[in-house]
């Protein structure tokens, strides 16, 4: 193995030390490739042996095919080891590259057709060249690997908090249901209470009656039998006797009474059971026009389990996923509008800061930016406890009479108005007017009081659910 790099020195042109192509040998015992000392004879001027400078007589050295038959093999060789690193046409070593054709050439390539006006540089070069390229792909590559496995991560826990959310959501569903089943559960122990003791009541009557038409059945079989006896009887002796009127009357009794109303009232007890059921259940069932979306709130906000009403709070590990707000503590209801006209209450109590209203589904949540309707807003809100202010642009300070612990916002899409109310005497607070185009959600915002410790909280008023019969 270590002959081989001595072999290849051996065979190798003293002027492009590439393997002998064409060698010739002059007296001197030199031998080069024939191109190279034409081209070394024609920059001197004169013929002289580029190692050791001797003058040679011979304008024209012959082939050294003895040289060149070594040379041939040894190439033959090397392409068979190193395949990549010859030229597969002239056998000559890879040593410039094409910048046109972007393939590797040799010294013979260079000067083919193919490659005529072609600009060529060393391998070195565009090897150089290229791995910078590669290495800048490179750390783009692995900041892109970086970020892709931060997004896995980000996915998993989503993957995760989704099951979270199935279980939280499964325990809310049990427990709704636990409630309407214990409803049910009582409501029919009460209604077949009603039953048995209407069963209880009617049985009595029914004993009773009964009884009296017992006592009047023993006292009529006693006259039966008085009766029959005196028909027994000889006949001056019946005769005597049926002149007392006594006896004739004891024949007849008075008929028994009939009894109304005696059989169970069915009818009550099982007419329209369902719905009456379920009319009952609305005193234990709410409804509310808005439910906020637990997947758009900040993670400093806490909505109740009914989803009804919302907090500020210590921030909670959450996904970034795309509609939830980042920045700016907020959540949005859960169904928009993109017609129609739409209200609800917002219970804002006592509470020093909030902004309420309606945004755009379009609007920016992972950064800061003005609630105003340039940024697809149309809020109200208070500042302080004491500045309430409608969020144009500038801001609208409004001067209201009371500090109104409801809040009504009042949305017609296809007028283009968002209204604000005092709840409990419908006194106007302040309208928007605008062109929607895009659906419309309802927003809110709770906000901290001065000192930063107790949460203020915002509620969504419930409806009262009322039956209409057609």
């Amino acid at each position: 193995m270590a002959a081989k790099p001595l072999l290849e020195e051996e065979l190798s042109c003293p002027v492009c030390f590439e393997i002998f192509n064409y060698p010739v040998s002059l007296k001197c015992s030199h031998s080069y490739c024939k191109a190279c000392l034409e081209q070394y004879w024609k920059q001197k001027g004169t013929r002289e042996c580029p190692i050791c400078k001797r003058k040679s007589s011979v304008e024209r050295p012959p082939i050294n095919f003895t040289l060149q038959k070594l040379s041939d093999s040894f190439k033959k060789q090397l392409l068979q080891r190193h395949p990549d690193i010859l030229c597969s046409l002239h056998s000559e070593k890879l040593k410039l590259f094409c910048l046109a054709d972007e393939e590797l050439v040799c010294v013979v390539c260079q000067n083919s057709r193919k490659h005529t006006n072609h600009k060529l540089c060393p391998v070195e070069e565009a090897a150089l060249e290229r791995k910078k390229i590669l290495e800048n792909s490179l750390e783009s590559s692995n900041k892109q690997m970086e970020t892709f496995l931060q997004i896995k991560k980000e996915w998993e826990e989503t993957e995760a908090f989704i099951k979270t959310q199935v279980q939280h959501a499964e325990r809310q569903i049990k427990q709704e249901f636990e409630k309407l089943h214990h409803f049910l559960r009582v409501d029919e122990m009460a209604r077949i209470a009603s039953l048995r003791e209407e069963e209880k009541r009617k049985s009595q009557v029914m004993k009773h009656k009964i009884e009296d038409i017992k006592r009047q059945i023993s006292s009529l079989s006693d006259i039966i039998r008085h009766v029959q006896q005196q028909i027994t009887a000889a006949d001056v002796p019946f005769l005597q006797n049926y002149k007392n009127k006594d006896i004739r009357a004891q024949c007849t009794l008075q008929d028994p009474e009939e009894i109304p109303g005696v059989l169970i009232d069915v009818a009550k007890h099982l007419g329209n059971l369902r719905y009456r059921v379920w009319e009952k259940m609305l005193g234990i069932v709410q409804y509310s026009l808005v439910t906020l979306d637990p997947n758009t709130a900040q993670t400093n906000v806490a909505l109740s389990e009914d989803l009804t009403s919302l907090r500020y709070t210590d921030k909670h590990q959450l996904p970034d996923n795309p509609e939830r707000f980042f920045n700016r503590v907020s959540t949005l209801g859960y169904e928009g509008f993109t017609s129609g006209q739409h209200y609800w209450d917002v219970e804002v109590g006592i509470n020093n800061d909030w902004n309420i209203g309606v945004a755009k589904e379009s609007i920016k949540r992972k950064i800061g930016i003005f609630l105003n309707p340039g940024e697809g807003f149309w809020v109200i809100g208070l500042c302080n406890g004491d500045t309430y202010w409608a969020q144009t642009s500038p801001r609208t300070r409004l001067h209201l009479k009371r500090k109104p612990q409801k809040i009504r916002v009042q949305l017609d899409y296809d007028k283009g108005r968002v209204s604000f109310f005092d709840s409990s005497d419908m006194t106007p607070i302040y309208t928007f007017k605008y062109t929607f185009t895009e659906k419309i959600f309802p927003y809110f915002a709770p906000g901290m009081n001065n000192e930063g410790r107790i949460p203020n909280s915002l509620r969504i008023c419930p409806v009262k659910v009322s039956i209409n019969l057609e």
